[in-house]
């Protein structure tokens, strides 16, 4: 029971997914083509979820834990910028935003995904072509479950053990049809 209202699931509900779930989302294999998806190829910046629950996190609403490997190959630190190569911080609010509509498909809503905003980000790091490993962490605060479906959360990006960008308000709404968005 979630909120008050029992859902279906038509899907191996787990607490961990790998790269291959994760694309499987994109193509609408793991929420069914109705369900959020993920984007595909370059565009999904995770690798992997290590940790997702709905009772945990900051505000016992939800928590997903994420991983990014970084390689000094990846296809933005050749654009930005030239001798100075940085992953650029609106990547990394999308993985945030890419997370908060998993965990609506996890949770069983169905509808096509929308970031809709950020109430504030800060940004304290960056991403350099010498990183290892990105970490993103996502609290839930907030399902709205209305008109449209609406998630909202807090993150973080961590690299080597430093938090580099907060975000609060991470909103993304599910839509039953795209054209009323």
């Amino acid at each position: 029971m979630i909120y008050g209202i029992f859902r279906y699931y038509m899907f191996d509900r787990r607490s961990f997914y790998n790269k291959d779930d994760l694309i499987s989302s994109g193509y609408g294999r793991l929420f069914g083509s109705d369900g959020p998806s993920l984007p595909i190829g370059k565009m999904l910046m995770v690798d992997r979820i290590i940790k997702i629950n709905n009772n945990g996190g900051c505000y016992k609403k939800g928590y997903v834990e994420a991983e990014l490997d970084i390689f000094s190959n990846l296809w933005f630190f050749n654009y930005h910028f030239v001798n100075d190569p940085v992953m650029p911080g609106c990547l990394g609010l999308d993985a945030m935003w890419q997370l908060v509509g998993f965990y609506l498909g996890w949770l069983g809503y169905k509808g096509k995904g929308r970031a809709l905003g950020v109430g504030e980000v800060k940004f304290t790091g960056q991403i350099l072509p010498n990183t290892k490993k990105v970490t993103y962490c996502v609290h839930f605060r907030r399902i709205i479950n209305r008109r449209l479906v609406l998630g909202i959360a807090n993150g973080k990006v961590i690299v080597d053990d430093r938090v580099i960008y907060m975000a609060s308000d991470l909103k993304v709404g599910l839509f039953k049809d795209i054209l009323f968005f």
